[in-house]
């Protein structure tokens, strides 16, 4: 897919030619480049060349309609992230959860006020490029992330992600994807404890992998979103790269193991029987081996070290 021009494109998919003229009025006297499709056809057949960085999407039109428009634009990988905004004169609850569920991020109704929707596309855009972004820099540092729910239903993936779990899992699809009940059980265990976690990845050979994987309990994200994290070479595959990479001892490598888990000194302590003072000692020894001054500097490296792999 190509960007044709350094301004935001929006593309409106749309059947009459007054809304058509209306929103391209509005749209390019906003600053942003304006592509016009008259149906769904017309659209899916579009994007194929161009990648908008919005699009407007007529919920009722001839042949293929808005709804069934928008999901087939969601299942194309490059257009996930971009917001898809529903106009249309229907205003009734059914028809708007509709929509939201096909994959649009907001709902107006006709007639349109060109200012309303201009801040509207201004705010999804904004969001979009947030999210995207934030996903995109996990994605260059190579991190094997993912988040799920409480259920264990899979709600992103990195791609990296992605193609180690292809290659664990016989049964893993980005569609829709559930963990194995003894991940989901292990999730569970992690949840109930809190922030303190302190349960072990679980190795996804326990569930039938065919490489050895390990996951890692992060911790949450959201009201309902849990961060995980892959490694590969198994659970105990993260103490020995940190211990080789640093040339720490096998108690420090522990500490800044469950350091870079996000644990407070106290919460090491208790998970390794140790004095709070032991920690802070073995800590000045890691900062000095590490080369940093102070627990987040250290944290970060031991992050960044596991993570590029």
């Amino acid at each position: 897919m190509l960007k044709v021009d350094s301004r935001d494109i929006v593309l409106v998919v749309d059947d009459s030619p007054d809304t058509l003229r209306m929103l391209t009025d509005a749209i390019e006297e906003a600053g942003k480049t304006v592509l016009v499709a008259r149906g769904g056809a017309q659209a899916l057949a579009m994007i194929e060349r161009i990648k908008p960085d919005v699009i407007l999407l007529d919920a009722v039109m001839p042949g293929l309609d808005g709804f069934d428009t928008c999901r087939r634009l969601k299942q194309i990988k490059e257009l996930a992230h971009v917001p898809i905004i529903f106009m249309t004169g229907l205003s009734e609850t059914g028809d708007i959860i509709k929509g939201l569920e096909a994959g649009g991020v907001d709902y107006v109704t006709k007639p349109l006020v060109p200012e309303e929707l201009l801040a509207r596309i201004h705010v999804h855009l904004a969001n979009a490029r947030k999210t995207h972004g934030a996903q995109a820099a996990l994605d260059v540092f190579g991190r094997f992330l993912m988040a799920a729910d409480a259920g264990g239903h899979v709600l992103w993936c990195t791609p990296q992600t992605v193609k180690l779990l292809h290659a664990a899992l016989k049964d893993f699809s980005t569609d829709h994807y559930v963990l194995p009940p003894k991940v989901r059980d292990w999730l569970r265990e992690c949840l109930a404890q809190g922030p303190a976690a302190t349960i072990p990845p679980i190795p996804l050979s326990d569930v039938g992998a065919t490489t050895k994987t390990a996951m890692s309990y992060i911790g949450a994200i959201g009201a309902d979103e849990f961060l995980l994290r892959l490694a590969e070479g198994g659970a105990d595959n993260d103490a020995e790269l940190l211990k080789s990479a640093f040339g720490l001892t096998q108690r420090e490598t522990e500490v800044l193991l469950w350091l870079a888990r996000g644990k407070a000194n106290r919460d090491i302590a208790e998970i390794l029987d140790l004095s709070p003072r032991t920690v802070n000692k073995h800590l000045e020894q890691i900062f000095a081996k590490l080369g940093v001054e102070n627990r987040a500097s250290a944290a970060g490296l031991a992050v960044r070290t596991l993570v590029g792999r």
